[in-house]
């Protein structure tokens, strides 16, 4: 008898809350504005703007003032927030979720702004667990704010002393970013209703954030000193509040170069991010990766046969005939040493780097590695060799594949996505003085190849599903002898100059950050493979 009750309840609070009592404020609103198509639009209702252009904002002197702005629209050049919910309902929920959403996208084009965002947030937001959203805010979102962050607004956040961003779209989606990467004092956004450890999609009692209002509330008496926000009526009764009032024209700005936020002036490093998705999931760029994920996956599937199956030349050159840009610079140098191999040392960008390796030089390669799945392990057709962290005990075992043959290194210990190189082990050093650096890049187009919290297992399938992945090999000549541990130097001064002739190879930058540092910061844990998955308990 409970369950029925339970189910009716629900019916009626999406009904009512969801629908009826948005369709019925929505129809006020018509009767107020009139009919008109622009209002059915998925910009908020606009009218004739009587303040100035942000261009016209003095940046001196405001270290002692307030500002107050919206991140939708004014500090994002992007008009819509779809992709970023499609980021959560992705990268946080599944793939049936994203699916779910994006099929809502008919439904969305007849609805107001505000029955949009309760639409899209339900979506998004039913069943998703609270440390999911966590995850994706910290981890996945910021790389795309920072890549549509409009750098004349931030230019006006950052002069100002005390910053406060007032937003209708749901806080735990943007708090995260807006305080870590802008400094951003205080978040006023929506609140989401959550039930244990999930949330139910539903708005809070307060339902959806009125600008204007939580202005009011927050500041009381007080007017704050700069205002920024579009031509929209909303953000017109929004910024009249305050004592200076400034426009972002987004159809001025859209493609302008003075508002794209150059990854020089970013706030902050983006150095480490996670997330399958390697573009914005705008309606249509998403309906086009649906509409090619049967192919993606069956082209993986041919791809990994190929390495597994046939032989180097023709594995490389039906991989090229299949799509995948391979590039490779340098020559082989010659072993000075009948019974040692040579050392490779590669940077890292996936675990296919020691495969593309292999098949370019043609020749068997044995690989070490601190974390691999079984099922990486069991498709890759290269020899792997699992290390154990302890020093003495990997240093015997890559003494020992030193004898057997060359070996690839990847001294990372993990991969990295952005321009940057992470802090090299110098353990490689002390065992091999024929050390050839070898610089690898990657591009991809639709899936990173890479992830800190999702199923490593899959990492390989997802950089082979892209219509045209490309690696680029440069082969370095090997170090000079004088520059390795033979030569009187140290294993660390070794390292840290393999990592900076790699680094000027590829134009990345050198940094101390090790793989410790990337899981803890994405994932919360050291990114160690487990062998037994211990059940999440809910606190």
């Amino acid at each position: 008898m409970m369950f029925p009750m339970v189910l009716l309840r629900l019916v009626d609070l999406v009904l009512y809350q969801l629908l009826a009592n948005s369709y019925y404020r929505a129809a006020r609103k018509m009767k107020s504005y009139g009919f008109n198509l622009a209002y059915l639009s998925s910009k908020p209702p606009h009218q004739p703007c009587s303040f100035p252009s942000i261009t016209k904002c003095d940046l001196q002197g405001r270290m002692s003032q307030t500002i107050v702005c919206d991140i939708h629209r004014v500090l994002l050049r992007s008009h819509s927030f779809f992709p970023y919910f499609m980021l959560v309902a992705f990268e946080g929920g599944s793939i049936f979720r994203a699916f779910f959403l994006l099929m809502s996208c008919p439904l969305l084009l007849i609805c107001d702004h505000e029955l949009k965002l309760k639409i899209m947030t339900f979506i998004t937001f039913c069943g998703l667990g609270i440390k999911d959203m966590e995850n994706v805010s910290r981890a996945v979102l910021p790389k795309f704010y920072l890549e549509n962050l409009n750098l004349q607004v931030y230019e006006i956040l950052a002069s100002a002393g005390s910053k406060v961003v007032i937003t209708s779209v749901p806080r735990v989606m943007v708090e995260g970013f807006l305080k870590e990467y802008l400094s951003v004092g205080d978040v006023l956004g929506t609140e989401l209703h959550t039930f244990g450890c999930y949330f139910t999609g539903f708005l809070t009692s307060s339902g959806l954030l009125v600008k204007h209002r939580a202005l009011k509330e927050y500041f009381g008496d007080r007017k704050p000193d700069i205002g920024i926000g579009t031509s929209s009526l909303h953000h017109h009764l929004f910024i009249s509040t305050c004592k200076e009032a400034y426009v972002v024209n987004n159809e001025e700005n859209k493609n302008s170069p003075n508002s794209i936020m150059p990854r020089d002036k970013y706030p902050k490093p983006l150095i480490f991010h996670d997330g399958r998705l390697a573009f914005l999931p705008t309606p249509l760029a998403t309906l086009y990766m649906f509409m090619w994920l049967p192919i993606g996956i069956i082209l993986a599937i041919y791809r990994i046969l190929l390495g597994i199956f046939l032989p180097y030349k023709l594995a490389l050159e039906l991989g090229v005939w299949s799509g995948i840009d391979l590039k490779i610079k340098g020559t082989i140098p010659k072993k000075t040493k009948p019974n040692k191999g040579v050392l490779f040392v590669c940077t890292h960008r996936t675990l296919l780097d020691p495969v593309f390796l292999s098949t370019s030089l043609a020749k068997p390669l044995t690989a070490v590695t601190y974390s691999l799945s079984k099922v990486s392990e069991f498709i890759a057709p290269i020899k792997t060799v699992r290390l154990t962290r302890d020093r003495k005990q990997d240093g015997e075992t890559m003494q020992k594949l030193l004898r057997e043959g060359d070996l690839v290194v990847c001294p990372e210990g993990t991969t990295c996505r952005e321009p940057y190189l992470l802090r090299f082990s110098s353990l490689f050093a002390e065992l091999a003085n024929e050390i050839v650096p070898v610089a690898m890049n990657t591009h991809v187009s639709m899936f990173y190849g890479t992830t800190a919290s999702g199923l490593k297992c899959l990492d390989p399938i997802f950089f082979l599903m892209n219509p045209k992945p490309s690696y680029h090999i440069q082969i370095l000549g090997k170090v000079p002898k004088e520059l390795t541990c033979a030569g009187g130097k140290s294993s660390v001064e070794v390292a840290n100059y393999i990592q900076k002739q790699l680094g000027d190879a590829l134009r990345f930058e050198c940094t101390n950050f090790t793989r410790r540092d990337k899981y803890m910061m994405l994932a919360g844990n050291e990114g160690i493979v487990q062998q037994v998955s211990n059940l999440k308990k809910c606190y």
